[in-house]
């Protein structure tokens, strides 16, 4: 197994997507909404719920990890404004951490788009990963709810710069990132990403512009994709494939 950097956590990316990559079935709609992920959930064979149980228990016992990593994209659409956003400049916002806790659900909201409603648990906290452009009023009504936050950048939230103190500060040694394309790919530019856990199920969605597990920047002009090793895979018998990868150490 490649080990990670000494200097942050281990990452592990794990999705369920159809064979086109799809994680969604259009750009404007969130599985979050009932309705939607209904229709998702309906086109999924037998088979996923299994691989997707064996899959997150394996995850589980090699990793230990204790945070779960998701972008703002999973709760609000990409045309969601902040209503607490104000006009200005780069402000000195201190972190926050009201309260430890055994686990964090960890979101990426730099823009503070989400109006949250569940803040946690007695094991697991929400911490909310903002930047110095975050507006202030979004950072009152975190503290209103008891929520934590770490600031990571400057105008957008620096991913690297945010996996390394979850370690510093919070003592993660892995962290789970099972959220959308947006922060799934910008992870992987950031070459954040050890290894991914992709669960493929045999449909196709399609569309121009449907997210997909590994959306955002396109490559350099000169880049060249990441290599992989496939380090085993599961067949289920629908015809769902659990495939586990890890990154290739300099296959960048």
């Amino acid at each position: 197994m490649t080990p990670p950097a000494p200097s942050r956590p281990r990452v592990v990316l794990t999705t369920t997507a159809a064979v086109d990559g799809r994680i969604t079935l259009r750009r404007d709609q969130l599985l979050l909404d009932p309705s939607v992920g209904e229709r998702w959930r309906a086109a999924l064979p037998a088979d996923v719920e299994g691989l997707v149980r064996r899959r997150d228990a394996r995850v589980e016992a090699q990793h230990h990890p204790t945070v779960t990593l998701e972008g703002s994209g999973s709760f609000v659409t990409d045309d969601a404004v902040s209503p607490w956003a104000v006009e200005g400049g780069l402000r000195d916002h201190p972190d926050h951490l009201p309260r430890t806790a055994p686990r964090w659900f960890a979101v990426v909201d730099g823009r503070g788009r989400v109006g949250w409603t569940f803040t946690g648990d007695d094991e697991t906290a929400l911490l909310v990963l903002v930047c110095r452009r975050t507006p202030p009023g979004y950072l009152a009504r975190l503290r209103e709810l008891g929520v934590g936050w770490l600031v990571c950048g400057d105008d957008r939230v620096d991913l690297a710069r945010a996996v390394g103190r979850m370690g510093t500060e919070l003592g993660v040694r892995a962290v789970r990132a099972d959220g959308g394309g947006g922060v799934n790919g910008a992870l992987m530019r950031a070459g954040l990403v050890d290894e991914l856990h992709v669960v493929t199920v045999p449909v196709l969605v399609g569309g121009l512009g449907t997210p997909t597990f590994l959306d955002g920047e396109p490559l350099e002009p000169d880049g060249v994709p990441v290599r992989l090793r496939v380090v085993g895979a599961e067949h289920g018998d629908a015809g769902s494939v659990w495939t586990h990868y890890e990154v290739v150490e300099g296959g960048t």
